[in-house]
């Protein structure tokens, strides 16, 4: 027995274009049908009444040889076709939730199912086996019915003719919909806001493109080629100007004497007869030599202002150099520090000492002999003392004392009248037993040898036919009585040129000085003149000074004999550091500024420094010689010799060492 017959639903209405006009006319009436006489509708008139049962096997071949069911089938160009049995995936509606049924096939339901019944026979004209049993989700909404949603469902195959009407037009198709009117609203005219930002972008772009891969590689290019070679010196502050291509270690003094120093230079005669051996000579061949601390290992230049003479310069290692086979040190008109000049100052201390023999250099003197004002110096000290760091020399300089305790060594000779305002010797020979000496049993200090200090003096009336002029000298301490040496054990071998200076001292030096006439020529680089002086230690030795290879004065060590209350100076039995500087100041001569203007920058230059010393003597090369160590005792004490601005003992965090004299202890 067959199953009942259910009730048909209405025909289902296909729209192929998005026009709201239906295609297939009114919907019917339940169980009625209707007829249209439109060639576009894809269906015949569906009379109502049952439709005959058919079992499954029949059913399968009816539809396989007929797309409908109904032959009465109104003639059209447009055909639907079933999607193939082969093709099971298919596109979802363009509403359909993410969320999908378990299967593809289930989830996708066809616009044409029954609105009626989820069991329903009825082989309609578009009964598919892929259709499904659920509600339609879009019953009776002609809006979700269209040509997507038909599409998605079947392969509609376009055909001759297929759009029939062209007035029809899809909302949702722009491109295939041709419209001249808007059409002729457009035209080409590029010089609008758009157009001008759409081109200018362009040429933007395309200028920025060539810069980067053009104008860039080519300024490159050029820029390697125009730059300079570069050197070890090109990225580096410190690297000497000259020396960039100087081999490693090729430049570090390998031996005290100069590889540049001439044969002749070898050996000289000595004031005494004997013959002398050069033991150190310095030719500053090398250009660009630096002389800051540790740069060079026989000189420095020092870094500080000069307060003992209340100078009115700044020393800086950068007013010292070498160029054209001298040493430079130049004085000039430079506000630095609150000072208003600049100059250099070299100091060999605690690395080039010697003790006995002869030293000389020969120079060429800053600005004229017309002009007075600038202090050229060229001297020695005793290495225990630092030039310039007075705390290293109170106590010290410049005395030089035989190995007893008397007046000499007490503050102010223990002399009430100001003979001398020194604070006493700080190690004499009689220290108490542990105190801090550095070598207890002998009188040590820092005593003072000027081989030129340079001045000017007027030969003719009322400061009238000026010259240069040099005092070479002997600083000591303690004094004699009103300054007053025995200068029957003084000798001068030209009283034309060279006389005794009439200034003897005062109450921080006693001087025995010389004053010697320099030609006017050896000035400013235009010639050099050797200046220097020779000298034997001891309570017997002596001080001879040099102007050339003539000497220019002797001072016997008689002459420094016991005085008085105090007993006998001595000729310096410390090893000497070597000085040279120039310098200005208003206690040393009188300076003629507008003068000097015109010599601004002057120019002290040394072509050598040399060390002659006897072949057989007991003279000695070293900071440390037999019995009178320095370097030791410096180590030790390092604060006085490195920091300028401690200008006494006290300052210095030491105790003055005491001795048996003053405080009443034992050796």
């Amino acid at each position: 027995m067959s199953p009942p017959e259910s009730p048909r639903g209405p025909n289902p209405h296909i729209r192929l274009n998005s026009d709201t006009q239906d295609i297939t006319g009114e919907p019917p009436r339940p169980g009625t049908a209707r007829s249209t006489n439109s060639v576009r509708s894809l269906t015949a008139p569906i009379r109502p009444g049952p439709s005959p049962t058919m079992s499954p096997g029949l059913r399968s071949n009816s539809s396989s040889n007929s797309i409908y069911h109904n032959s009465n089938i109104v003639g059209s160009s447009e055909h639907l076709l079933p999607p193939s049995r082969r093709s099971t995936r298919m596109r979802p509606f363009r509403d359909e939730s993410p969320l999908r049924s378990p299967t593809i096939l289930s989830s996708r339901r066809s616009s044409f199912d029954s609105q009626s019944s989820r069991d329903s026979r009825i082989a309609g004209p578009f009964v598919s086996p892929f259709d499904d049993s659920r509600a339609p989700s879009r019953a009776g909404s002609d809006d979700d019915l269209n040509t997507q949603t038909v599409s998605e469902k079947f392969n509609i195959t376009p055909s001759a003719g297929l759009l029939l009407f062209p007035e029809d037009v899809e909302k949702d198709d722009y491109l295939h919909n041709p419209d001249p009117a808007e059409d002729n609203k457009r035209d080409c005219d590029v010089f609008t806001k758009r157009g001008i930002m759409n081109v200018g972008s362009l040429a933007v772009l395309t200028i920025g493109l060539l810069l980067v891969f053009i104008l860039y590689p080519v300024l490159t290019f050029v820029d390697k080629v125009n730059a300079p070679e570069k050197t070890p010196c090109t990225n580096n502050p410190l690297c000497i100007a000259g020396k960039e291509n100087e081999p490693l270690l090729q430049n570090i003094r390998r031996d005290v004497i100069d590889p540049a120093t001439p044969e002749s230079a070898m050996t000289r005669i000595s004031h005494d007869g004997k013959k002398q051996k050069l033991v150190f000579s310095d030719e500053f061949n090398t250009p660009g030599r630096s002389f800051y601390d540790g740069d060079d290992p026989y000189f420095q230049a020092v870094d500080i202002w000069y307060g003992a003479t209340q100078d009115l310069e700044w020393y800086d290692p950068d007013a010292v150099w070498t160029e054209n086979g001298t040493l430079n040190l130049k004085f000039e008109n430079f506000v630095n520090h609150g000072l208003n000049y600049r100059s250099g100052m070299i100091q060999s201390w605690n690395k080039l000492c010697y003790k006995g023999g002869h030293l000389e250099a020969s120079i060429s003197l800053p600005a004229s002999g017309e002009v007075s004002g600038l202090w050229p110096g060229f001297w020695t000290m005793g290495n225990l003392a630092r030039p310039g760091y007075l705390g290293s020399t109170e106590g010290l300089w410049p005395y030089s004392y035989h190995d007893k305790c008397d007046a000499g060594i007490t503050p102010n000779q223990s002399s009430p009248d100001g003979l001398s305002w020194l604070p006493g010797m700080r190690f004499p020979a009689c220290t108490c037993k542990g105190e801090d000496h550095p070598s207890p049993g002998k009188s040590r200090s820092a005593p003072e040898i000027d081989a030129l200090e340079g001045t000017v003096i007027y030969l003719g009336p009322g400061e009238t036919n000026p010259v240069g002029s040099i005092s070479q000298s002997y600083q000591i301490a303690p004094f004699d009585i009103w300054y007053q040496p025995n200068y029957d054990y003084v000798e001068l071998y030209d009283q034309h040129v060279t006389e005794m200076n009439a200034y003897k001292g005062g109450p921080y030096q006693q001087a025995f000085s010389g004053l010697t006439n320099l030609n006017n020529n050896w000035y400013n680089g235009k010639e050099y003149q050797k200046y220097g002086f020779e000298y034997k230690k001891g309570n017997d030795g002596f001080i001879t000074w040099y102007v050339g290879n003539s000497p220019t004065w002797t001072l016997q060590a008689e002459s420094l004999g016991p005085n008085g209350n105090i007993g006998q100076r001595t000729i310096p039995e410390e090893p000497m550091g070597i000085i040279a500087n120039l310098g200005m100041s208003s206690s040393f001569a009188t300076i003629q500024v507008d003068k000097l203007k015109e010599h601004y920058p002057a120019i002290m230059r040394i072509d050598f420094i040399r060390i002659y010393q006897d072949e057989d003597g007991d003279m000695e090369l070293t900071c440390d010689p037999k019995g009178y160590p320095t370097t030791d005792y410096i180590r030790k004490h390092p604060g006085p010799y490195n920091n300028p601005n401690l200008t006494n003992w006290a300052s210095t965090g030491n105790s003055w060492p005491k001795n048996t004299l003053m405080d009443g202890c034992e050796a």
